[in-house]
């Protein structure tokens, strides 16, 4: 597949501190759902001819998520920005604690609990994805779906020891 859109994900790996085995699979599919169905369109670097797909190289450095934008198939660097992150603390922290809470709760709630439970992680993780459609605003053209997929590897590499 061509277009704008994300082919690939990297991770800077001294981002990547500790990682469970919950965590490391929740990335996983993360990545996967991601680069199956997405839709990703950085503004200058399409305006200057690169019409995708991209590779995502993402970062955490000094409290800030450092998104590099390469040519898919090079190391080519098309584009990069720099988001803070203090905005997300709180949905990251919430989105942690409510997916705790559903682990649990898989073990010994009833199916009425679990799904109440499921919709509050949702709901966190709707509003967690609006936050990040508006921080990308003038930068990059994405959908809700991918920006949902983003916040969830955001919290991936919020994970610290």
């Amino acid at each position: 597949m061509s277009g704008p859109r994300i082919s690939a994900i990297e991770f800077d790996e001294s981002s990547l501190v500790r990682r469970s085995a919950e965590i490391e699979q929740e990335r996983r599919v993360a990545m996967f759902d991601l680069i199956e169905d997405n839709v990703f369109k950085p503004l200058r670097a399409f305006a200057a001819g690169h019409e995708g797909p991209y590779k995502l190289r993402m970062a955490v450095n000094d409290g800030r998520l450092q998104l590099d934008i390469l040519a898919d198939g090079s190391d080519e660097l098309l584009e990069s920005f720099i988001l803070g992150l203090a905005k997300f603390r709180r949905p990251v922290r919430e989105y942690f604690a409510i997916c705790d809470s559903y682990n649990k709760a898989v073990r010994r709630a009833s199916a009425h609990e679990i799904e109440s439970i499921d919709m509050a992680r949702r709901g966190i993780h709707d509003h967690a994805a609006e936050m990040l459609l508006e921080r990308l605003d003038g930068k990059v053209e994405t959908d809700f779906a991918t920006a949902r997929r983003l916040f969830t590897l955001i919290c991936v590499l919020h994970i610290r020891a």
